[in-house]
Formats: structure tokens, C-alpha cells, sequence
């Protein structure tokens, strides 16, 4: 399989501020009825537009919920932060959600980057040079202990990693992703994508085996075109609380049923 062979596919991360949950788990509910693949939420304790101070749930525990509302769709983070848990207790996590949901757990994770999260709930912040070698250290341990759970996960669990720093994120990305996730102009994302293919090619990997993903233009699917010219084929539409306009969802689910060949 070639990156442009793969399937477009539509996601949407409900970003969990500024809502209650009665709000979120709506919102969740007419992004499935829309036909969208993926609905992601993030892993962050506070805000992070609007007021610092208003209302957020976590991540995890709400996958969870997810899980057990949702059919079809597959759920994640958009992204954990690496170091927020002990990554054998997150493999755990991940395995449980994935039973519960039937196999439509997908698990994101990043290095972290905002430092109120650290301080806030008692985690060393660090550089971000020490927060990508404890990814590195975490990678492998989730895959060791998700190997050896038992009842297993229902699938190999696909981990994306989300970042674009190139000596360290991409080749995290090289050798653990089943997706990668990052943002930036099209001229950005064509020179990561080369970087990442130098990685790949280093550990004698096909860069077109990991699932490339960013976040869905804001001027609509046409602006999309020249992204899957360049391997991206899975776009994420972001929306926060308390609303979650789901209006632009319905375009780029047209969008790529259309350029899938598919009726919907």
C-alpha cells in the first residue's frame, strides 16, 4: 500500500472544556449519526482557550463512557501526554477500553507541552527534550505490556503519535506509530513527511504502512486536495464546549465519501 492508497477518513476531537458532560456525550452522539470515523477528545486537565479557569473533564475515564455509548466509530486522545501515567498502567487502560468498545480504541500519545498540566497535578515538567526520551522509554513498555494482558486487546492497538520535531518525535513516529498526527502549512508538512521517510528508511521501514493525519483546513475540503497528494489521509475537525458546532462535519464527510467512491 502506497500513503496515497489508503482511505480518506474523518475525524472530529471534542475538546472536553467548557461543557458538561451532557453536552459532550450529545455532541458525541451526532458526530456518529454524521458518519465521521474517529471522535478523539484530548489530554489536558484545564482549558486551553477561553476561560483558564472553566469547566474540563478528563480524557480517560470519559473514553470509557465512550465506549460503551458508541457503535462504530473508533475513539481516542488527541493526544495523552506521555508522562502523565505509568505507561504499563496506561497499556492497561488502553487494553480495557479497547474490550469494552470491541476493538475501536486508538492510542494517541505525545510528549506534553503544557506545563499548567505538570504543575497543577504534581508531574515533572522537565525539557522538551526530556519529555521526548521518556516517550521513547514508554513506547516500548506499552507495547511489552499490552503483550502480555490478559484477556489480550481485540486487535493490535494502533498507537498514533502526534509532533513534528525530527530528531527525536519522528523517529519515536518510525518506529512505534500506526499513525502519525501533526499540524502545519503544506509546505511544512511535505518537508516532515520526508524526514519521516528518511527515519522509516533507516530501520528498513515503508513510511506508507503509518496512517497520516492532521488537522482538517479550516477553509473547507477543497484546501484538503494537495494534503493527499502528500500522503495525509485522515483530517480532524476541532470543537470545543459548551456547543460543539458540528456544522462543518457534514462537507468533509461528503467530501470523502466522494473521493472514497463510496455512497456514504
Amino acid at each position: 500500500m502506497t500513503t496515497s492508497d489508503r482511505p480518506i477518513r474523518i475525524g472530529v476531537q471534542l475538546q472536553p472544556q467548557h461543557a458538561d458532560y451532557t453536552q459532550i456525550r450529545d455532541a458525541v452522539r451526532r458526530a456518529e449519526d454524521l458518519g465521521v470515523d474517529i471522535v478523539f477528545n484530548w489530554d489536558h486537565f484545564f482549558p486551553l482557550t477561553g476561560d483558564s479557569g472553566g469547566r474540563h473533564l478528563e480524557c480517560w475515564t470519559m473514553l470509557g463512557a465512550w465506549a460503551e455509548q458508541t457503535e462504530r466509530v473508533e475513539i481516542g486522545a488527541l493526544v495523552t501526554g506521555g508522562g502523565y501515567r505509568n505507561p504499563d498502567l496506561l497499556a492497561d487502560m488502553a487494553r480495557t477500553i479497547d474490550n469494552i468498545s470491541a476493538g475501536r480504541l486508538i492510542l494517541g500519545i505525545g510528549s506534553g507541552w503544557f506545563e499548567k498540566d505538570y504543575d497543577e497535578y504534581g508531574y515533572e515538567f522537565g525539557t522538551p527534550g526530556s519529555r521526548l526520551n521518556l516517550l521513547g522509554d514508554y513506547l516500548p513498555r506499552i507495547a511489552g505490556r499490552l503483550a502480555r494482558l490478559n484477556p489480550p486487546p481485540t486487535r493490535p492497538v494502533p498507537v498514533l503519535i502526534g509532533g513534528g520535531g525530527e530528531r527525536k518525535t519522528l523517529r519515536h513516529v518510525a518506529r512505534h506509530a500506526a499513525i502519525w498526527h501533526v499540524f502545519g502549512s503544506l509546505d511544512t508538512l511535505r518537508h516532515k513527511t520526508s524526514v519521516l521517510a528518511g527515519h522509516c528508511a533507516r530501520i528498513d521501514r515503508d513510511p506508507a504502512e503509518i496512517e497520516h493525519s492532521t488537522a482538517a483546513p479550516r477553509s473547507g475540503p477543497s484546501a484538503a486536495d494537495a494534503l493527499l497528494d502528500t500522503g495525509f489521509s485522515l483530517f480532524t475537525i476541532g470543537l470545543s464546549g459548551p456547543d460543539y458546532d458540528l456544522s462543518p462535519v457534514a462537507d468533509w464527510v461528503r467530501w470523502r465519501n466522494a473521493r472514497n467512491g463510496s455512497a456514504g
